[in-house]
């Protein structure tokens, strides 16, 4: 496995930069193996719906997992406030870096993943092949 580390700053939008860095360095099969940080607004579709919502707040990121490929990425993310309460969701767009996002990428060696829609889901799939 090829590892990647990157760090993000205030203001970045958490899931573009990770949609371009994955482009960037032509990532074919990656993944998510730790994040660490905070944002300062997330927009997250939640479990099993179509509503999406947005929080704004400083949040700690507690997890994000997720996959990468160059058709595109799907990442999902818990957050907790200054209390501990933690939200969580499938991660959309417009998730701000607060102070700082360190994140850990790896990339699977021999391994394909592309994304084609399903229509039994009515999203994306990831479809995975050998190199």
């Amino acid at each position: 496995m090829k590892t990647y580390s990157i760090r993000l700053i205030r203001g970045q939008d958490l899931k573009e930069e990770l949609i371009n860095f994955t482009r960037e360095n032509n990532i074919k099969a990656g993944c998510i193996l730790t994040c660490v940080g905070c944002v300062t607004r997330a927009t997250l579709r939640m479990a099993n719906a179509s509503l999406i919502k947005d929080f704004e707040n400083n949040y700690e990121i507690v997890s994000l997992v997720g996959t990468l490929c160059k058709d595109g990425v799907h990442l999902h993310i818990s957050l907790s406030d200054k209390d501990g309460k933690v939200i969580g969701g499938h991660m959309k767009e417009n998730c701000l870096v607060g102070t700082t996002a360190e994140i850990i990428i790896g990339e699977l060696e021999n391994v394909n993943f592309t994304r084609e829609f399903d229509e039994q889901t009515g999203y994306d799939e990831l479809n995975i092949s050998k190199q």
